[in-house]
This record gives C-alpha cells, sequence and structure tokens, in this order.
C-alpha cells in the first residue's frame, strides 16, 4: 500500500480526494473576510449559512457558558457578532469547521490525540498574543491550529498505510527517529505536507507563518512555536525541565514574571478544555491534559523554597470561579427595578457585587468611592480572595498625579486595560495602583449617580489568571450604568 501512495505530489492529490477540500473553502473564505465592519458581517454570515449544519454549531457555542456569560439569547449569526463580537464568531466556524472535518465517522485515537494538542497549542498561542498585544491574534490561533494539518489529515483519510505507520512509531519514542520513519513510509515529512496543503488550499500566508514558526522567526511565529510547543509538552509532563523552560520563555515574550507567566498558561489550558468540549462533537477536550493531573514544579526558575512556590499553584488549583447565569440575571433585575423603586444603598450594592463577582464570574471586584471632600478614593465595598485588605487599607489620592482611576472618572467611560484600544493608557497604570492589584489586565468603570461622581467599579481574574471576555466586559458596563442609576434613583427620594 506505502508503494502506492509515495511522495509529496502523490499525497497532496490522495488526500485533495477525500472531504478535504469542502473544509478548505469554509477555512479559506472565513480567512478572506473583509475588514469593513458592514461587509465583514454579512460575508461572514453567507459563508457559514451555506452549511445548515455549521451554523447551528456556530449558534450553540455562541450561546454557551464560555462564550456568553449573560446568556443573551442568540438565534441569528448577526446577532452573535453583536454579542461575542466578531473575530469570536470567526474563530469558532474555523474551529468548529476544522473538528467537524476531521472527525468523522469513528476517527483513530492518533488522530484524537493530535487534534486536541493542535487545539490545545491553538488557544495558547492566541493568548499568548493577546497578553503580548500582538495584532496578528487571530492569525497566530489558525496558523497554530493548522500547523499539522498534514499530519492530521494523513491520519483521518490515509486508512492503511497510517495504520502500518503507526506500528511502527509506537516502536520508538524518539523525535528524531519517528521523523526518519515517517520520510521512509511516506516520502515526504509531515512539516512538507501541511506545507503543501495550505498553499494548495491558497492559505498561503498562513502556511508563511506555519513555516516560520518552525524557526521561531519574529513575534507572531514566536506565539505559534511556543503555543504548540506547549501543547506537545504538557501532553506528555507538566512538570518536566523543558516545560519550565517553556514557561520562562513565555514569560520574556509577555514581558511578565515567571509566577504571572505560569499562571497564563494554566488559565489558557483550562479554557482550551472548555472550548474543546463545546466545539466538538467528540470528548476532545479528553485529550487535552489538565495541569492539575501533574502540578508543575517552578521553585528552580523563581529561585525561592518549594513551599513559596506551591502556593502558586494551590491558587490556580482551586475551583475556578464559574459564571452564574441566573444569579446575574436576577441580579441586574433587582438594579433594573430599583432605578424605579429605589430600596437603599445597601440592596443597591450588595446586587452590583454579587452579580458581577458570582453572576459574571469576575474573580476579584471592588468599589471604591470618594472620601474625604472628594479627595481621596477609599474602598466602600471588595469581594474575592484577597480582596479584604482593600476594605481595611486601600487609600488612593485623587490628585497626586494622573492615575487610571481619575482618568476614568474624568472620562466617564467603563475601560478595558490590556485591551489594544486602551494600550496608550498603560502609563496611568502607576506603580501605587499596581501595588495594590498587581500587573495584568483589568475592567475600570466610573459610578456616575446622574451627573454626580460616586467612585470606581473594578474587577479582574487575576486569582487564576484566566483572559477577561468580552461578553464580562459587557455584562461590567451594564452593572456600572444600572449601579449609577439607582443611586440616582435613591439620591431623589
Amino acid at each position: 500500500m506505502n508503494e502506492a501512495t509515495f511522495g509529496l505530489r502523490q499525497w497532496l492529490a490522495r488526500l485533495n480526494q477525500a472531504e478535504l477540500p469542502a473544509m478548505a473553502v469554509v477555512v479559506h473564505d472565513l480567512l478572506r473576510l473583509s475588514q469593513s465592519e458592514n461587509a465583514s458581517v454579512r460575508q461572514l454570515t453567507e459563508v457559514l449559512l451555506r452549511d445548515t449544519s455549521l451554523t447551528s454549531r456556530v449558534l450553540r457555542v455562541s450561546n454557551s457558558v464560555y462564550c456568553n456569560p449573560g446568556r443573551e439569547v442568540v438565534k441569528t449569526i448577526s446577532r452573535a457578532v453583536v454579542v461575542i463580537g466578531f473575530d469570536q464568531v470567526r474563530m469558532i466556524g474555523l474551529s468548529v469547521s476544522l473538528l467537524d472535518g476531521l472527525l468523522q465517522g469513528a476517527p483513530r485515537e492518533q488522530l484524537q490525540r493530535l487534534l486536541g494538542r493542535a487545539f490545545h497549542g491553538a488557544m495558547q498561542a492566541r493568548n499568548l498574543a493577546h497578553y503580548s498585544a500582538l495584532p496578528e491574534k487571530e492569525e497566530i490561533f489558525i496558523a497554530t491550529l493548522l500547523r499539522d494539518i498534514g499530519e492530521l489529515t494523513f491520519w483521518c483519510h490515509a486508512g492503511r498505510p497510517a495504520d502500518e505507520l503507526l506500528r511502527h512509531l509506537d516502536e520508538t519514542s524518539d523525535s528524531g527517529q519517528r521523523d526518519r520513519m515517517v520520510r521512509e513510509h511516506l516520502g515526504t515529512s509531515f512539516v512538507q505536507l501541511s506545507l503543501a496543503l495550505l498553499k494548495d488550499w491558497n492559505l498561503g500566508e498562513i502556511g508563511q507563518l506555519v513555516q516560520a514558526s518552525h524557526q521561531a522567526s519574529g513575534p507572531a511565529a514566536r506565539a505559534v512555536a511556543l503555543g504548540a510547543k506547549i501543547a506537545e509538552t504538557a501532553a506528555q509532563d507538566w512538570h518536566s525541565e523543558q516545560m519550565q523552560a517553556l514557561v520562562l520563555e513565555c514569560s520574556k515574550l509577555m514581558g511578565v514574571g515567571v509566577e504571572e507567566a505560569m499562571q497564563q498558561i494554566v488559565a489558557s489550558t483550562n479554557e482550551a478544555r472548555q472550548v474543546a468540549g463545546t466545539c466538538s462533537n467528540g470528548d476532545l477536550n479528553a485529550w487535552i491534559p489538565r495541569p492539575d493531573e501533574q502540578p508543575l514544579d517552578l521553585s528552580d526558575l523563581l529561585h525561592v523554597e518549594e513551599p513559596d512556590s506551591r502556593h502558586v499553584l494551590a491558587s490556580v488549583q482551586d475551583p475556578l470561579l464559574q459564571p452564574n447565569l441566573d444569579l446575574m440575571k436576577l441580579s441586574l433585575q433587582s438594579l433594573a427595578l430599583m432605578t424605579k423603586t429605589p430600596i437603599n444603598i445597601d440592596s443597591t450594592l450588595s446586587a452590583a457585587m454579587n452579580g458581577l463577582h458570582l453572576g459574571a464570574g469576575l474573580e476579584r471586584v471592588m468599589l471604591a468611592v470618594l472620601a474625604d471632600k472628594q479627595t481621596r478614593f477609599r474602598v466602600k465595598r471588595a469581594l474575592g480572595k484577597g480582596t479584604q485588605a482593600w476594605v481595611q487599607s486601600f487609600d488612593l489620592a485623587v490628585a497626586n498625579e494622573p492615575h487610571i482611576f481619575s482618568y476614568a472618572l474624568q472620562g466617564r467611560e467603563p475601560l478595558w486595560i490590556g485591551s489594544a484600544a486602551c494600550r496608550t493608557l498603560e502609563p496611568l497604570v502607576t506603580c501605587a495602583v499596581r501595588s495594590w492589584f498587581g500587573e495584568g489586565p483589568f475592567f475600570i468603570a466610573p459610578l456616575i449617580a446622574g451627573t454626580r461622581p460616586v467612585g470606581i467599579l473594578y474587577a479582574d481574574m487575576r486569582v487564576s489568571g484566566r483572559m477577561l471576555a468580552k461578553a464580562q466586559f459587557d455584562a461590567f458596563k451594564r452593572f456600572a450604568e444600572l449601579t449609577g442609576a439607582s443611586l440616582q434613583a435613591l439620591s431623589r427620594r
């Protein structure tokens, strides 16, 4: 059977006789969408509506807890774009199309393992890009997802040659020897097959990024390579020296400490497991290794005693706070009622804080009010691990130096610090602010009662290091708006 198909050209022809071209058309069209807002939404809808099964799956994922914690009902693709964002819908479409295209019938274990690794790597790379403020994060996600498309399609459609190769690969774990076996049986390498398929599918730019990732040349290619390597290493041993080296490399790319980089990697893994379980029909998340199954030891990297490094892992291995959609809806409804029929300030603040923390799943939430004749910010309420110190001691002058709290109050708009849109505001996150909250993204919004500034709402995900989501920011803005309106209603009584 090997003699019947040998060499790059023959394998390309054989694989393109399968159902791959149809999947490639969807992937290509989703990648080539115009960046004009109106055109993009229209074209995205047209591409996804060609396949009713794909459309229904995208809508199902768009209504999931992960993508849509506010649980706003999404019945159309255009509405999904409004609720969770254009890039997120495109990413879901690409993921579902690829996963469904490869996981048809009874897929072999080798394919499921590799596809789980590809998806895990793609989420790691995308979040690395987001955290490092790289503009190509969607392209980075796609390139990492398709980096091993040659090997994926081989295990999916090669039939008996795949069975024969697998028997030989099982004889050794040495990567160099395994690569030689692949070349001997196929007449080409999986890397060459991946690049040729991407070129054949008119995905040349993604192919260039994939090719660059094998030399890790440039920040985007480096993110692709790191994401793929993290997923590959995690599948073998979270505890290995190789993983420790990758964490150190990620910390340099993101410009953060090793501790925070490790938290981000763990959070990305948990996110990948959650999204994979929603996007695929199979149990793809079972092939993404849980970080708490093999705890990562960073004592050598951190140069601290073993007990001091263990508390970091303990913090991310605690049960992760998840959105409680019923509670969030109830809190929003209560605040909406209190804008018309006010009760008291404690009821208003409790509804807002519980809704943000327990409802929207924001791990640390704080309300700082103007005090001492509006010259200082002091914490009125705070929820989440480690926030009790804020209530007891937080004290920030309004006007001593420009900082993000005063800026948000004056600008009167909610801000997502750490996002590309707010990148120019990073200097306003002063040392005084960092000393209280640490490094990383956060939400901040002014609390305005009518025209009167009351204080600041703050929220982050620093306990686990997970990424903030657009749906959480939308919920945060709505809570800030309703809380201000409720306080305004109280002042009119």
